[in-house]
């Protein structure tokens, strides 16, 4: 509930606080007194769109602030915790500022700044206007649904139950489509696939080929080389010449043998040239061997480069390795795998939505039943409380119509219809209705659902009043009391009967002092009502009109505590 609304250089407001209370708040004044001006001012905090317009003349800003009670099971709270704005001690402070300068503009929602996007989200959730822009809305077939629903406490686990299976319905038809579409797109890329396979298969390429082969390639690309060194080395281990290593060392050993015939000192160098023979020995083998066996062949040559190049055009197109072209070979024949299963995949799919949409069809018949009856009992009620409303032979039915397709909400059409008089057909009440008559429509709505909605906690009724009186002007009295009943209600009037009703009053009015214009805002004591009562009802304040007002007001109350 609206706790508290501080205005400061709004239109013809200068500075206004008002402390707002539960169940009914009645604003009165003289025509252009600013009633609607306070209307205006809550409207901005709520995301409403304002311009520089309304900034107070010689003023350089507007400032406007609300603060709000939230029950713990509002559904403001949800939209603030998704906007990560804490809430403390259950209350909610709201502050816009509107500058002549825009960039100087702000909106603080518990002092975190929100877009304006955010705060008519949040505004949505805490207020419900009604005047007759507003009362369009009843017409839209969610808030319909909305009414219907709401009557039966059944309605909400059949159509949770409906949900479910609906989203897992439209989830595997879109499956289908998606794969209906890549089929198609497919069969260009299966032969793009199919010949990618075939290239990298035909090359049978083997893990590490191209390592191998380019060793291969720089050993015979340098034949001449390797050949020369190895024949001169060979020469130098064991050739012809007599300068060859190993017939030098033959003679080193000859020469050290005769030494030892001698002396015995040179026996550990002799046993190291031993060893040394037979080590250059070996290496001499090996080399000959290398030599003996090392093949040259030009033809070896092209092949391994002809073999390299046509691993390198595979590396330019499906990798820089052999592994990685080996792995996206199986990555197309995985693909080719999958496309060569669409057939297999959307014949299944389809048996899945055939059955889905059978589970669909059964659950939305129930919710169609239980709409049905919901609307046949409810629209008896509201039309009920609109032939009280001054339309006594108003006839108001809320149908509900099967529907070919499966939607979000179910299998069914809901709409209202509506005849205000005796011999008219019952018709779209879009097509038909004039504003005054959607006003009581709204309000008799409203006045039937004001005890179970989980919606906004606050009402605002903008002059809903506008050309009633007599009776029917007693009857929509009554109805506000009662939804103030269940909510708090801020309630626009110029009619003494719904005046009488308030639990607040607040009167506004205007003066001036030859200079400037400004609009007060106060609210009125028992004696102050009277006053007031009596000036709505007669125009004028004397003995006949105030004791008519205190008679006005005692009635009002008994009314009251009988609802």
């Amino acid at each position: 509930m609206l706790k508290n609304l501080s205005v400061q250089n709004f239109a013809l407001i200068e500075k206004a606080e008002l402390e707002f209370g539960e169940g009914l708040n009645i604003l009165t004044g003289e025509t252009g007194a600013g009633k609607s001006i306070l209307i205006d001012a809550l409207s901005a905090v709520l995301g409403q769109r304002i311009g520089t317009n309304l900034i107070r003349t010689g003023c350089e800003n507007l400032r406007v602030e609300a603060v709000f009670l939230l029950p713990k099971n509002s559904n403001a709270r949800k939209i603030l915790s998704e906007l990560d704005i804490e809430v403390d001690d259950d209350n909610l402070i709201i502050a816009r500022k509107i500058c002549r300068v825009a960039k100087n503009n702000s909106i603080t929602v518990n002092g975190c700044h929100v877009t304006l996007t955010a705060l008519k989200k949040i505004g949505a959730a805490l207020v419900d206007i009604h005047g007759q822009n507003e009362n369009l809305a009843i017409l839209r077939e969610e808030n319909i649904y909305s009414l219907i629903d709401g009557a039966n406490s059944n309605i909400f686990g059949a159509l949770q139950d409906y949900k479910k299976i609906f989203e897992s319905w439209s989830l595997q038809v879109k499956n289908l489509e998606d794969k209906r579409r890549a089929m198609l797109d497919s069969k260009q890329r299966l032969e793009m696939l199919r010949w990618q396979e075939n290239e990298i298969a035909q090359a049978d390429l083997k893990p590490n080929e191209d390592e191998i082969l380019e060793n291969e390639l720089r050993r015979l690309s340098n034949a001449e080389k390797i050949s020369a060194h190895v024949e001169e080395s060979c020469q130098l281990l064991y050739g012809d010449s007599d300068l060859n290593i190993l017939t030098a060392l033959a003679k080193v050993e000859k020469n050290l043998n005769d030494v030892a015939k001698f002396d015995s000192k040179l026996n550990s160098a002799q046993k190291l040239l031993e060893e040394a023979q037979i080590s250059l020995q070996e290496v001499y083998s090996e080399i000959r061997n290398y030599a003996d066996e090392f093949d040259f062949s030009s033809a070896t040559l092209d092949t391994i480069q002809s073999r390299l190049e046509v691993i390198y055009q595979l590396k330019r197109k499906y990798g820089d390795s052999v592994e990685k072209i080996l792995a996206h070979l199986q990555k197309v024949r995985a693909e080719i795998a999958a496309i060569e299963n669409f057939d297999s995949d959307i014949e299944n799919l389809q048996k899945l939505i055939s059955t889905l949409e059978e589970q669909a069809k059964k659950r939305a018949a129930i919710l169609f039943e239980l709409r049905k009856t919901s609307a046949e009992k409810i629209s008896k009620i509201i039309q009920k409380e609109i032939r009280r409303l001054g339309m006594p032979k108003a006839k108001f039915i809320l149908t509900v119509e099967q529907a070919e397709n499966l939607t979000a909400n179910g299998s069914d059409n809901a709409d209202i219809l509506f005849s205000a008089n005796v011999g008219e057909d019952l018709k779209p009440l879009a097509k038909i209705v004039s504003g005054g008559e959607l006003s009581r429509i709204a309000l008799a709505i409203k006045t039937v659902s004001a005890g179970r909605e989980n919606s906004a906690g606050t009402m605002i009724f903008d002059e809903i009043d506008a050309g009633l009186g007599g009776t029917t002007a007693k009857v929509v009295a009554e109805c506000i009391a009662k939804v103030s009943k269940f909510k708090q209600v801020l309630c626009v009037t110029h009619l003494a009967q719904i005046a009488c009703m308030a639990d607040t009053h607040i009167q506004i009015s205007k003066s001036d002092d030859g200079n400037r214009t400004v609009t007060q805002v106060k609210i009125l004591d028992d004696s102050s009502r009277v006053n007031e009562i009596a000036r709505m009802a007669s125009g004028v304040e004397n003995d006949v009109s105030l004791k008519n007002a205190k008679a006005m007001l005692l009635a009002a109350k008994k009314i009251k505590l009988q609802h």
